[in-house]
């Protein structure tokens, strides 16, 4: 966990002084607080603007409060914690939020705004982290969702900012996007992400093209500051979550994706004669055009255009795809093309429609054989073709909504699949959770071995020098072998104890019980630790003029 620089700097003063009896109003503007917490010779300096933690020689176990007039109060280090926001966020655990706008939820209009690019993903990330209560973050956009899955400090603060983060990115009012948006909190926001990678949550049960998207989420994002541990996690299980629900339950044969919906929605509304003699255009050629002619080629088509911005994608798919003639026309010609063509498919990135009204007009009527409307087939977000172009005589036009009409037919197969893949959803959801869990143990686990190897280290020098200097190396190195097993057998057990991963019958209460006995027991001080680091960490991320923090833990500068 982190804190947000805020809460580092002057939500910080605020909350260590909220019980005080010094009163800032009535102080100098020079004036500055110093407050002492005794936790073995740790003293915290915190001025306005400066958070510092400093070392000094004290056997106070108490927090002084003192400014500039010497007046100075005594407040209880364990009371001060218990009462503290430091320390809420500190015990919490934070939540794993998704912020969704779907094909189920959310009309296209509004999802082509707040679609981010896959070359922007970073950007986004490290935005959306930036925000006060944001931890980790990772972005799904698709044609058909655009989702934030984040780990926050607040589960209400963070949606809070998120939402507003897409207000402003995309120039759509909060209460808009608050109309159409999903919520999922930790469990159910896990489970959702697998049900997305499974293709349980896609327009065509299955869809094998949604397990690639997630994986380019997880390969774009990884090594971006803000993809940390949780979120990276999440998705490498939920990749695993959908590689295995497509093995078990062969929800992926016979499903088709979006490319191959398009397809079909064509065929269904051509005459089954004029499926052969019909005139299909493709303007773009990357991913998904490429899935549109493979699709194309199996239905038995034997010739199509190509618009494309360069000829060199278009010879990539003439050599892949040899038995189907492919036709190159350059992006100056598209308009011409159009004119020719019965069905058109649009699949680019461009950012403005190609089509509006004005452009299609003037278009010749495409003949009655091929059932008199000439037919636009959009699977691109945003919209390559406007929505003014449906309203035209002898023109239809479809976009990603209109594939539902595709998938309404052959379903129950798929349903049965999904409730065998909402099984294996439940099985992966526990061990996540218990990955997750078993993550609060971890500053316990190293600081206990960091107390273990601190003595064994300082008695075995101890003991190397009592023996002299006649001592050779084997015997010096038969010691430190001994005095390591001796060590590694001590700690098993309670080592053992810290770890929760759901395998055998110790409940995760158990397992944090064990971890707080062990910090009493030894001292560990992991709470008060973990928050420095978590202060560090998020001002680090976010530090501005006037803000500056220096800590001394322990003779060690974390600066």
């Amino acid at each position: 966990m982190a804190v947000s620089s805020a809460f580092a700097g002057a939500k910080l003063e605020t909350l260590f002084l909220s019980n005080a009896t010094a009163t800032p109003a009535s102080s100098p503007p020079t004036s500055h607080y110093q407050i002492g917490v005794s936790c073995k010779s740790r003293r915290t300096l915190i001025q306005r603007g400066i958070v510092r933690c400093e070392s000094h020689s004290t056997a106070s176990s108490d927090v002084v409060v003192e400014n500039s007039s010497g007046n100075a109060s005594s407040i209880s280090a364990l009371e001060q914690l218990k009462t503290s926001a430091a320390d809420r966020y500190t015990k919490e655990k934070s939540s794993i939020i998704v912020i969704g706008l779907s094909i189920h939820t959310c009309p296209v209009e509004m999802r082509e705004k707040l679609a981010i690019p896959e070359a922007e993903w970073p950007r986004a990330i490290k935005e959306l982290c930036a925000l006060n209560h944001i931890e980790e973050a990772a972005v799904l956009s698709t044609c058909n969702r655009m989702e934030i899955y984040v780990v926050a400090l607040s589960q209400h603060r963070g949606v809070k900012e998120v939402t507003e983060w897409m207000s402003k990115t995309g120039g759509i009012p909060v209460s808009e996007i608050s109309d159409h948006r999903f919520l999922l909190y930790n469990s159910d926001a896990t489970r959702h992400i697998f049900q997305v990678s499974a293709g349980l949550e896609s327009l065509v049960l299955g869809e094998g093209q949604i397990l690639a998207q997630v994986k380019q989420v997880a390969k774009v994002s990884q090594g971006v500051a803000g993809f940390g541990r949780n979120i990276s996690g999440l998705f490498k299980h939920a990749i695993m979550v959908g590689k295995r629900v497509r093995t078990e339950t062969k929800i992926a044969e016979g499903a088709v994706s979006v490319s191959s919906a398009a397809v079909e929605l064509a065929l269904m509304k051509l005459p089954n004669s004029a499926h052969s003699i019909a005139r299909v255009l493709l303007i773009g050629a990357g991913k998904m055009g490429k899935l549109v002619i493979k699709h194309l080629m199996s239905k038995g088509c034997t010739k199509i255009v190509v618009v494309n911005r360069s000829v060199e994608r278009v010879d990539l798919l003439r050599d892949e795809f040899k038995d189907i003639e492919i036709v190159y026309k350059p992006l100056d010609e598209m308009m011409s093309s159009a004119a020719e063509a019965d069905v058109i498919f649009t699949s680019t990135a461009s950012e403005t429609p190609l089509f509006l009204k004005e452009h299609v007009i003037d278009l010749p009527p495409v003949s009655e054989s091929v059932g008199g409307n000439r037919l636009f087939i959009d699977i691109s977000v945003p919209r390559n073709v406007g929505s003014c172009v449906k309203d035209l005589e002898g023109t239809k036009a479809y976009n990603v909504d209109d594939l539902k009409e595709v998938v309404a037919a052959n379903r129950e197969d798929r349903l049965r699949k999904a409730r065998e893949a909402e099984m294996i959803i439940d099985e992966e959801l526990k061990l996540f959770e218990a990955w997750r869990d078993s993550l609060e143990t971890v500053p316990t686990i190293r600081k206990l071995r960091a107390y273990a190897e601190q003595i064994r280290t300082s008695d075995l020098e101890k003991c190397l020098e009592k023996m002299g200097d006649n001592v050779n190396n084997n015997t010096r190195k038969a010691v430190e072998v001994l005095s390591r097993g001796i060590v590694n057998k001590l700690l098993h057990g309670p080592l053992q104890h810290l770890r929760y991963d759901g395998s055998d019958d110790r409940t995760l209460d158990e397992t944090l019980e064990n971890m707080h006995a062990l910090n009493r027991m030894f001292n560990l001080e992991t709470e008060m630790s973990v928050l420095e680091e978590k202060i560090r960490a998020k001002v680090e991320k976010q530090k501005g003029p006037g803000l500056r923090i220096h800590c001394v833990v322990y003779g060690r500068r974390l600066q």
